[in-house]
């Protein structure tokens, strides 16, 4: 794969049924570097379909050239609601558009955009959610220099790729939809459910539709955990303004819970949520499980009848989301060693696996129709950004966005990798390798990649970062050290205040392993380290302990616990849960900071950053730059305006594909290939 190919990285999102399950909805986006920008385009894929040598079959674009996205069919099957931004950027609204056939309406006018759309049961309405600004705050057109100063006086007040967010807190709104959307002269006035300065989110209609579920930060200690409650949102017909929100897990009442997702079937309340312990912060590989709780009352009555319980291994079983309640049950995905796996989850705790490795499921749906039970997935693969599958008819493909990737000859397929640390543990990851084709039989100049997280995993799917670097002519070593997701809570805290320890001889045996393995394809004296985030924190504490890398990239690196707590938007609890607390025991801060020992680097660096970080804020990579550049290292500072945190993964298009560059030339001069 080359920089330029971003265009063709296609991946869909979640999809939506029809009530008959004739057909899935679907949102496809894809980066376009000649717009700078990302296109996000309707597909209707019929169920009966099957992918062609073009890889979309029968499946045909409903809309064209915007940020379409979050596709929801109304019950009658009639229209799908979506968010639509501008090409060229600004803030999405809610459309709506007939699926026989006509043009999109819009619905909300909301000043900082309205995102979610949900269809009430009866499809009469649609709740979404839209941020509130403080009055004087984020005008069209305004001077923000000129806004009136924040006076902040909570911990959280300002999130990466958003920016401030204590001024504008989300909120459930609703609004009627005109029986002809189309034809209505002006937008439909929408009304504010909830208000005031907490956030409430991931809203989701109950049967009955005069209430809705919701997630809300609203306990008494919100500022000193991670807590947030189930709550209940009231949406009476004819609703003039917002009520309070009922909890339905109450925090304030011992629940040790963070609700991730919350949805009702029948007298079920289904909730994806981690349980915290007893002090609400103890976050570190905190499994993600199902819970349910039997549901009493209706509409703003409705309320739990017992506490929720757990039904999903809290040691071993982490799940990612989806949460579509069916047959009893609902369907969820599960991280598993580099998969991530469809299942259904019943009632009872009964899981059985719909969709399994090497899937990576990015979203489902599934409706019952005349008996007849249906389900679709989009997932990744290792030969696919991004297909929609069939999955009750044994994973058949009905559309994969791929094909002009692979049409290029230019990706290569990842094998499995297992390696044993110096302690015996196991470690899973891959390798990659040039194409012989194209770079011969090696051996290759190696690069160890780590990422980020540390609670995340990388996958079988088809990953951008791994093909362009086989295909300027690197071996790429990956893998899942102690730290990250996809093996239980164990794996998970295995680095718990010991963060470069065991995750340092993981990678390093994954390394090893390859080498040792592939001595006619890897060349052994050539090796390279990089990594993002976690990943970047990992880099250079490795470059602080070898000399055996010719080089290094240190990307939005993690780099000074210490100056991280306070600067980061996450900085007041993830820092101390991780290395601990420097004001209670520096020295242990100090024995997992690489800056506390980056005078031992002599590993050239390249450090790359996003002014507008507020995850790893650009500090951290400044400083590791300068203390390198004042030792006599040699260091460089790629550093991407306007950019946040997620530069690889959703920046403008024309500056990942600069990083790319970037990359590819400083392994040129220091990991030259064929040299």
């Amino acid at each position: 794969m080359l920089p330029t190919d971003l265009d063709l990285l296609t991946t869909p999102g979640a999809p939506a049924l029809l009530p008959d399950g004739s057909a899935a909805v679907v949102a496809v986006t894809r980066p376009d570097l000649a717009a700078d920008a990302y296109r996000g385009e309707l597909w209707l894929v019929p169920l009966d379909a099957h992918d062609d040598a073009a890889g979309t079959g029968s499946a045909r674009r409903l809309t064209h050239g915007h940020r379409d996205a979050e596709p929801e069919v109304s019950p009658d099957g009639r229209w799908v609601a979506f968010t639509r931004a501008p090409l060229t950027g600004g803030p999405g609204q809610v459309h709506v558009l007939p699926l026989a056939g006509g043009e999109p309406a819009r619905l909300t006018d909301a000043p900082l955009g309205a995102a979610s759309p949900r269809w009430s049961p009866d499809g009469t309405r649609l709740a979404f959610t839209a941020r509130a600004p403080e009055a004087g705050r984020y005008l069209p057109g305004g001077d923000p220099s000129a806004e009136a100063p924040r006076h902040i006086t909570t911990f959280s007040y300002r999130e990466d790729g958003a920016g401030f967010v204590s001024d504008r807190p989300r909120h459930v709104h609703v609004l009627d939809v005109p029986a002809d959307p189309g034809g209505a002269p002006d937008v439909p006035a929408a009304v504010a459910l909830t208000s005031g300065p907490l956030e409430v989110t991931d809203a989701a209609w109950a049967p009955d539709g005069l209430a809705l579920v919701a997630t809300c930060a609203r306990h008494a200690t919100r500022e000193r955990d991670v807590r947030r409650d189930a709550v209940l949102v009231a949406a009476p017909r004819g609703a003039t303004g917002p009520a309070a929100v009922v909890p339905l897990t109450d925090a304030d009442a011992g629940s040790t819970l963070r609700v991730d997702a919350v949805r009702v079937d029948g007298d079920t309340l289904w909730l994806l949520a981690a349980d915290l312990g007893p002090d609400g912060t103890d976050t570190v590989a905190a499994l993600t499980g199902l819970f349910r709780a039997p549901l009493t009352g209706a509409g703003a009555a409705l309320r739990t009848a017992a506490t929720p319980e757990r039904l999903t291994d809290a040691e071993r079983t982490d799940l990612g989301g989806v949460l579509h309640p069916t047959r009893g049950g609902v369907l969820v995905t599960l991280e598993d060693r580099g998969a991530v796996v469809l299942a259904h989850v019943a009632a009872d705790g009964t899981t059985t696996r719909l969709l399994d490795a090497p899937h990576v499921v990015l979203g489902a749906a599934a409706v019952v129709h005349d008996g007849d039970l249906r389900i679709v997935a989009s997932a990744a693969t290792p030969t696919s950004a991004g297909a929609l599958l069939r999955v009750d008819d044994d994973g058949r493909v009905l559309a994969d966005w791929s094909g002009p990737l692979r049409a290029t000859g230019r990706t290569v397929l990842p094998t499995p990798l297992t390696a044993t640390s110096p302690d015996g543990y196991e470690v899973h990851g891959w390798l990659a390798l040039p194409d012989p084709a194209r770079h011969g039989a090696g051996p290759h100049p190696t690069l160890l990649m780590i990422h980020g997280g540390p609670f995340a995993q990388y996958t079988h799917a088809l990953f951008d970062e791994v093909q362009v670097l086989t295909g300027a002519g690197y071996a790429v070593v990956l893998g899942n050290p102690r730290g990250s997701s996809g093996r239980g809570r164990a794996h998970g805290r295995a680095i718990r205040q010991a963060m470069g320890t065991v995750d340092a001889d993981d990678v390093l045996a994954l390394l090893d392993a390859a080498l040792e393995a592939h001595p006619q394809e890897l060349d052994a004296a050539r090796v390279g380290v990089l990594g993002g985030s976690y990943g970047g924190y990992l880099t250079a504490w490795l470059t602080t302990r070898t000399d055996r890398f010719a080089a290094a990239v240190v990307e939005r690196g993690f780099l000074d616990p210490v100056s991280f707590t306070g600067s980061a938007d996450i900085g007041w609890w993830f820092g101390l849960e991780y290395v601990g607390d420097h004001a209670v025991d520096p020295a242990a801060v100090a024995a997992q900071s690489p800056m506390a020992h980056v005078g031992r680097v002599t590993t050239p660096t390249l450090v790359v950053h996003s002014e507008q970080d507020w995850r790893c804020p650009v500090e951290q990579g400044q400083r590791w730059y300068v203390e390198l550049r004042r030792r006599g290292v040699e260091a460089e500072l790629l550093l991407f305006p306007g950019e946040g945190h997620e530069l690889s993964r959703s920046g403008r298009p024309t500056h990942r594909r600069a990083r790319f560059e970037h990359l590819i030339d400083w392994w040129a001069r220091h990991l030259p290939v064929g040299g």
